[in-house]
């Protein structure tokens, strides 16, 4: 019983990206994520890519924050799994995301620019996959987008521990959405890298102005005390009442979203989704959930069988 709840916390606490080069003993749930896709699944990814893609040149901008369905955190109530920063290349016009990812051959966590379809690759199930774009009013837009590019910045916003799950408000820890919430307090806080305790700072800014964690809810005391076997997984981090509660404040891309939509209320949304038969892409704030059922305004491309 114990082991499979262990696997269980393993999957299911997986807020994050972790690359997976050379598996490392004693990290196979994180490290051995390596999977086969046919010809038809990877066609089908980088067309759905090939989408996310339009919809960012059709923006107009620069930078836009971007988070997808990786990992499988349906338990939880959660779609979204891990965020970033979508940035546009000046020289070339090529997109990329800037964000947080575990490198299992060092064992620490480091910032990543991935392209588009790579981006779009991550996710666990090839036959399905969303992703979420949200562009923000132009001062907004502008101060996210230098903020991002501001390498003494990201770096000093980079923890040198990763924890899946890491407490949002704490610095022992990180994950991917962590430092990009955390990022936010940089562009429009006044965090720069020179203040000193940045992360602290950043994590006070984001206090003050009512961003909220999760609650990512755990269903269940067992699968609670299995997360603290669980390598790149850990609970010291967290208040007790929190862990009693089975309540835990993670950031995630639902609390990131949320942030933006209450700071910057023209901020504009579109998710794009596909299945093994199409590809729906909605605008608005409306989700279009697991199942990427199309309503009737949305914007659908059938995938041929």
């Amino acid at each position: 019983m114990l082991r499979r709840a262990v696997a269980a916390a393993a999957l299911a606490l997986g807020l994050g990206a972790v690359a997976s080069g050379e598996a490392r003993a004693g990290l196979p749930t994180f490290c051995e994520r390596e999977q086969d896709i046919t010809a038809l699944e990877q066609d089908r990814v980088l067309r759905f890519a090939g989408v996310v893609r339009q919809e960012l040149e059709r923006s107009g901008g620069k930078v836009a924050l971007i988070s997808r369905a990786g990992t499988d955190l349906s338990r939880f109530g959660l779609l979204y799994s891990h965020a970033g920063v979508a940035l546009r290349d000046d020289a070339d016009g090529a997109w990329a995301v800037r964000q947080l990812y575990y490198a299992c051959d060092d064992a620490r966590p480091h910032l990543f620019d991935q392209g588009i379809s790579g981006f779009a690759l991550g996710a666990d199930a090839p036959s399905s996959g969303h992703v979420s774009l949200l562009f923000l009013p132009d001062d907004d837009s502008a101060s996210l987008e230098r903020a991002a590019r501001d390498k003494a910045l990201a770096l000093a916003l980079l923890a040198g521990k990763y924890s899946a799950n890491a407490y949002a408000y704490g610095t022992e820890y990180q994950n991917c959405n962590q430092w990009v919430a955390e990022l936010l307090a940089g562009a429009w806080g006044g965090v720069a890298a020179t203040t000193g305790q940045v992360r602290t700072r950043a994590q006070e800014w984001l206090r003050a102005q009512g961003y909220v964690p999760g609650p990512v809810r755990v269903p269940g005391h067992l699968l609670m005390f299995a997360g603290q076997f669980v390598p790149l997984v850990h609970v010291n981090d967290h208040p007790v009442d929190d862990i009693h509660a089975l309540a835990l404040q993670v950031s995630v891309p639902a609390s990131i979203e949320a942030f933006v939509r209450q700071r910057a209320p023209q901020t504009r949304r579109v998710e794009i989704c596909h299945d093994e038969g199409r590809i729906v892409v909605r605008r608005g704030w409306e989700p279009l959930g697991t199942g990427c059922e199309p309503g009737p305004d949305d914007e659908v491309t059938l995938l041929a069988p």
